[in-house]
């Protein structure tokens, strides 16, 4: 592991240091760590290419004129990218939604910018994670194959960093 310095302001030093408390990080290596992994990981969202895992969440009344509909249009239309659906109560007017998402980055933003634009929608909130998607077919276990036994394919998803 490579060791660095670094030099802050004072006011600065003196916020890192409410942030690392908040937090509950153990020092401040590790906590310097994660805001430069984030960092890299939001350079790499900004460039729209390649692919992801999210979540979409956003609060919405559902008594705002047709509004529940056209969310329902924009899951349906974009059904490839939408895994599942939290899909909450909070009061008698207001539902919260969590979406997780999977596909390419600039068709995952398009889609939560058409939910999020769309009026009556508050709090909308994308996070992404780049991630390496491949197909990998084996068979699944500690035993070894039986003749019949082919196994069998599905996605494997790792994150980049």
């Amino acid at each position: 592991m490579e060791r660095i310095t670094i030099s802050l302001e004072d006011e600065l030093a003196v916020q890192f240091k409410a942030f690392i408390n908040e937090r509950g990080y153990k020092n401040r290596s590790e906590a310097i760590r994660d805001l430069i992994r984030e960092k890299i990981e939001n350079e790499r969202l900004e460039q729209t290419e390649g692919t992801c895992i999210g979540t979409l969440t956003y609060l919405y009344d559902h008594h705002e004129r047709e509004l529940a509909k056209r969310l329902t249009q924009e899951h349906h239309h974009h059904h490839d990218l939408s895994i599942s659906t939290l899909h909450v109560h909070l009061d008698h007017d207001n539902c919260m939604e969590t979406v997780i998402v999977k596909g390419n980055i600039n068709e995952v933003q398009e889609f939560a910018n058409n939910v999020i634009s769309q009026s009556g929608v508050r709090h909308g909130k994308l996070y992404l994670i780049p991630v390496e998607m491949k197909n990998k077919h084996h068979i699944h276990g500690d035993h070894a194959p039986k003749d019949d036994q082919k196994g069998h394919s599905h996605e494997h998803i790792s994150p980049k960093s």
